[in-house]
C-alpha cells in the first residue's frame, strides 16, 4: 500500500502558466498542495485515498493522465509516505513522464533509498556528498550502516542529523497548501560598471518585459514595484512605490519603474546591476478589465497578448523591444 504523498515534477520547458494549470488540476484532488516554484508541486492525497478507496499510486496515475489529456503536458510523480523520499523517487522516474510508488514500510523504503548515490540524497549538496565520500560514504544505505554521530561529525550536528534521518526515510514535515509566492524578481548583473544612462534604462526595460511576461504567466497582478540599484563598492539604492490600480501589463509596469529609477536621482553612478520586483501580487481574475478610451493602450495590449503569443510557442524573449537588444540587456 502506498502512502498519500505526491511529488510532482513538470517539463521544464512547461511554461508558467501551464505550471498554473497543473496546480489547478492538482486541487481537484486535494486542497493540500505545495507549490514548489518553478515547476513542481507537493499533494497530500490521503483524504482522496479515503474518498474514492484507492491508494496513491492509483491516484498519480489518475493526475497523470488528465495532465497528459487535458493540458498536453506530461508529468513525472514520486509517490511515498515523506516529502523527502517522494522527491527522491520523482527524480528517478524514467523519461519525460512516470510513475515511481515507494509502499510505505521501511523495508521498502530502505530498498529504494539503499542503493542510490549520496548525491541523490534529497537536501543533500555536492559538497556535502563529496564530504562524505572521502570516508568512505559512497550510497545512501552506506549511511544508514554507521551511528547518526558518524554523519554528524562528518557534515555538522545539525545538517548530519537531516542527513542521517533522511537516509533512512525519515521527514516530519507536513504537505502546507501554498500557491505561488506573493512577489516576483528579475535582476540583471552588468560584466562591467554601467555609466551610460541610456544603456541602463534599456537594461531596465529589459527587466520589465521579463517581469511582465512572468506575471501575465502565472495570472498575476502587482499592486506594488520596488527597484533596487547596486552600485559599484557595495552600496545599494532601493525605493517602492504603489501602481495606480493592480497590472501586468508592460505598459503600467514601465512608467512606474522609470519613475523608480528617475527617482534615485543618478547621474554618473557606477552600477553594477538592478534588481526589480513586484510585490503585493493578486490574482489577475481579481482585477477588473476596463475598456479604456485610448486607442493607442487598447493596441498596446493588443500587440502584448500576441507577443506572449509568439513567446509561448518560440521561446521566451524571442519577441522583445528592440531597445532591449543594446549591449547593456
Amino acid at each position: 500500500m502506498t502512502a498519500g504523498v505526491l511529488h510532482i515534477r513538470c517539463a521544464p520547458a512547461l511554461p508558467a502558466e501551464g505550471y498554473r494549470e497543473v496546480l489547478d488540476l492538482l486541487r481537484e484532488f486535494s486542497p493540500l498542495v505545495q507549490a514548489l516554484p518553478p515547476r513542481a508541486a507537493l499533494v497530500q492525497v490521503r483524504g482522496a485515498q479515503r474518498y474514492f478507496g484507492v491508494d496513491a499510486g492509483r491516484i498519480a496515475e489518475v493526475v497523470r493522465l488528465r495532465a497528459v489529456a487535458r493540458l498536453g503536458t506530461d508529468l513525472r510523480i514520486g509517490v511515498a509516505g515523506t516529502w523527502a523520499v517522494a522527491s527522491m523517487a520523482s527524480a528517478r522516474t524514467p523519461g519525460p513522464g512516470g510513475i515511481l510508488a515507494v509502499p510505505d514500510d521501511a523495508d521498502a523504503v530502505a530498498r529504494f533509498l539503499g542503493p542510490l548515490p549520496v548525491e541523490a540524497l534529497y537536501g543533500l549538496g555536492p559538497r556535502q556528498a563529496e564530504a562524505l565520500r572521502r570516508y568512505g560514504l559512497h550510497t545512501v544505505g552506506a549511511l544508514t550502516e554507521v551511528p547518526p554521530g558518524v554523519v554528524e561529525r562528518i557534515l555538522g550536528r545539525r545538517a548530519g542529523r537531516l542527513v542521517a534521518e533522511r537516509a533512512r526515510g525519515t521527514d516530519p514535515r507536513q504537505v502546507t497548501p501554498k500557491d505561488l509566492p506573493a512577489s516576483a524578481a528579475v535582476r540583471i548583473r552588468f560584466t562591467r560598471e554601467e555609466l551610460d544612462g541610456p544603456h541602463a534604462r534599456a537594461a531596465l526595460l529589459g527587466l520589465v518585459v521579463r517581469l511582465g511576461a512572468t506575471l501575465r504567466g502565472r495570472r498575476q497582478a502587482a499592486r506594488s514595484l520596488s527597484l533596487t540599484l547596486q552600485f559599484a563598492g557595495g552600496t545599494r539604492w532601493e525605493k517602492t512605490r504603489r501602481l495606480p490600480e493592480p497590472s501586468a501589463h508592460d505598459e503600467d509596469l514601465r512608467t512606474m519603474a522609470y519613475r523608480l529609477m528617475d527617482a534615485a536621482g543618478l547621474q554618473r553612478a557606477r552600477l553594477t546591476g538592478m534588481v526589480l520586483r513586484a510585490e503585493d501580487l493578486t490574482g489577475a481574475e481579481r482585477v477588473a478589465r476596463q475598456i479604456s478610451l485610448d486607442p493607442v493602450r487598447e493596441s498596446r495590449l493588443t500587440v502584448e497578448a500576441a507577443v506572449d503569443r509568439a513567446n509561448a510557442r518560440f521561446g521566451p524573449g524571442t519577441v522583445r523591444p528592440a531597445a532591449t537588444f543594446s549591449r547593456a540587456s
